[in-house]
């Protein structure tokens, strides 16, 4: 019988979803951490706040501090529960401490073995750049004339999905990686003289190896670069918003990557952070 083997795996839940109650205010709260974690900006300056329990110290370095571990370093404290946290002032003339679009990288201390310098788990953008194999995490946060502001109201949900599954970066007639902004002013005229309502997008999330279609996520929270930006993509669904074309993301949670240069295997040093270890993993 697997009624103990079932009734085990049942606790096991119950008790995690208890402890996210107890400590994080509940499931939604507990699920919008991206609020809380990586970046944040307010009208004083930048909170950065990183979970890796595993390591002993960090410092968030990067081109706004030259990279610096010594006197500009910015070094973190941690809490009981493993996240790391510094605060950055704004500039003396109001600037932010981090320039939009400068690379950013934590660097861990892991005990008994090497420090590393990773991609903050939560960036918004990740870039490859020329001549470079590894992705650099990039402070996304362009200024407010730079930012794309959605026109149009998201369509009301059709009473029968018709949906168009596309690929942005193959979506080209060129031998070439497609953009945002091609896609949504050369493929969403087509798509919906079709007769589509929806269109599903693939591969969204960063992935560092382009062949496997984004199912080798590495960035969960930022776009793929090789596409365009942020904002471009916001263009994109404003646009197919203006059509009346509803837009669904495929976003792949139960895939990643097992890079550990630019993704979030062995993250803090550990087997078990944000995967399971040995043969569950």
């Amino acid at each position: 019988s697997h009624r103990g083997h079932l009734e085990y795996r049942w606790n096991k839940f119950k008790g995690l979803r208890q402890a996210i109650e107890d400590n994080e205010g509940g499931l939604e709260k507990f699920s919008r951490g991206y609020e809380k974690m990586g970046f944040t900006r307010t009208a004083e300056g930048i909170t950065y706040r990183e979970w890796a329990p595993n390591a002993s110290a960090a410092c968030l370095r990067g081109d706004f501090n030259g990279w610096d571990l010594g006197e500009n370093g910015k070094w973190m404290t941690k809490n009981d529960f493993g996240v790391f946290e510094v605060f950055l002032p704004n500039n003396e003339d109001g600037s932010p401490a981090i320039p939009h679009g400068s690379r950013v990288k934590i660097h861990l201390q892991i005990p008994n073995a090497e420090p590393v310098d990773k991609i903050p788990a939560w960036i918004k953008y990740a870039v490859q750049q020329p001549g470079e194999i590894p992705f650099n995490g990039i402070y996304y946060d362009p200024p407010v004339e730079e930012q794309y502001n959605f026109k149009f109201e998201r369509p009301d949900a059709p009473s029968e999905l018709r949906i168009y599954e596309a690929h942005v970066g193959m979506s080209s007639t060129e031998p070439k990686i497609n953009s945002y902004v091609e896609f949504a002013d050369d493929v969403l005229p087509r798509i919906k003289d079709l007769g589509y309502n929806a269109v599903q997008l693939m591969a969204i999330q960063e992935h560092a190896y382009y062949a496997s279609f984004g199912y080798h996520v590495t960035n969960f929270f930022a776009v793929s670069s090789r596409c365009g930006t942020p904002d471009e993509l916001k263009y994109l669904v404003d646009k197919a918003h203006s059509m009346g074309i509803s837009v669904i993301m495929d976003l792949v949670h139960s895939h990643a990557s097992s890079n550990s240069m630019d993704g979030l295997n062995m993250f803090d040093g550990s087997n078990g952070q944000y995967f399971h270890s040995g043969p569950e993993g």
